[in-house]
């Protein structure tokens, strides 16, 4: 995977590999087509076929891709940590589909999906604590980079409130034990 990457993120063997995924490579036209020099066409061949991505006849060789795509990592499940909380099985159910291990994968566009996301990501936030809006922003950034959608969201939907450069949460349920 290491060796892939290292070869993918050069421009040059990039291009030359997205030419041959079309069939055999032709180095001069390759060259044309990409204005680059024949030898730079020829370098990044030359390394190609070496990480065995191009074949005798210059194609890129898809059972390569096929292989490192299945030692990649298959998605990990939703983590406990983000189900923990007093929600419904439906709602369990939609945190499954948004999350990724503990990663919020996109932002639901339907506002019901998008509610329960908010009141989890609101869980985070204790009852009676004010927080800055850098702290608000660094808790909701573990989730998900677009930290000030999601923020604009939890204080449109009423989870947290926003008054004198300070954020409270103020919506949610709490989950109470007693002893």
């Amino acid at each position: 995977m290491a060796e892939f990457l290292r070869l993918a993120v050069d421009p040059d063997r990039l291009a030359v590999l997205g030419m041959a995924a079309a069939g055999p490579l032709d180095i001069e036209e390759a060259a044309h087509r990409l204005s680059m020099t024949v030898g730079q066409v020829r370098r990044a061949v030359s390394r190609l076929v070496e990480a065995g991505l191009l074949d005798e006849n210059l194609s890129l060789d898809r059972s390569v891709l096929r292989a490192l795509a299945a030692s990649l990592p298959r998605e990990e499940p939703v983590s406990a940590e983000v189900l923990e909380g007093p929600w419904t099985q439906g709602e369990r159910q939609i945190l499954g589909k948004y999350f990724v291990g503990s990663r919020l994968t996109e932002i639901p566009v339907s506002r019901a999906a998008r509610t329960v996301v908010l009141e989890r990501l609101a869980s985070e936030f204790e009852v009676g604590l004010r927080y800055s809006e850098k702290q608000v922003n660094s808790t909701i950034q573990t989730f998900h980079p677009d930290y000030a959608a999601l923020r604009r969201y939890m204080v449109d939907e009423g989870f947290l409130t926003r008054a004198e450069g300070s954020y409270w949460r103020s919506g949610g349920r709490v989950d109470v034990t007693y002893g």
